[in-house]
């Protein structure tokens, strides 16, 4: 499938390619399509161009310029709790870092949003009791526990 459109993170540290077959490794459905690197005259740079369940994504790793940051991330939202963990554990693995409400960087600096399809069904309900409670209880968590949530659900309608 080709795509016009991309979605590019600036890498700044060599480490584009590796990242990008990182990720294609944790989702169904996605893959490396393909990858160059030149010298420009103003320093090397890797082009990286993939697709993380069929959306297309491009790495550019083109030196320190400009870092990543929590103002661009990718939001995965998973079939049940048991997919959630096992993204969870494997971004936040080998120098990830937990953050809030189910945001996470990768050892490569990348902010992913991780979390289980019910939580979208709680928080977005159109019974006010059943979302306000429910992001209450997300609030609190940094890894999603939708259990935990269920239950927050549950102790208050």
């Amino acid at each position: 499938m080709t795509h016009n459109i991309r979605t590019c993170l600036w890498f700044q540290d060599g480490r584009g390619p590796e990242a990008a077959a990182f990720y294609c490794s944790l989702l169904p459905g996605s893959r490396v399509e393909r990858s160059f690197g030149a010298d420009a005259g103003m320093g090397a740079f890797s082009v990286t161009d993939f697709s993380l369940g069929g959306v297309p994504y491009q790495i550019l790793d083109a030196g320190p310029m400009f870092p990543q940051s929590e103002c661009v991330s990718i939001s995965v939202e998973t079939q049940d709790q048991a997919e959630s963990d096992r993204l969870w554990f494997a971004l936040t693995a080998d120098g990830g870092a937990e953050s809030n409400c189910g945001w996470l960087k990768d050892r490569y600096g990348v902010s992913w949003q991780v979390f289980p399809r019910r939580l979208g069904e709680l928080t977005m309900s159109k019974d006010q009791k059943v979302s306000a409670a429910a992001m209450a209880a997300m609030m609190k968590q940094k890894r999603i526990d939708i259990a935990e949530i269920e239950a927050a659900v549950r102790a208050a309608t």
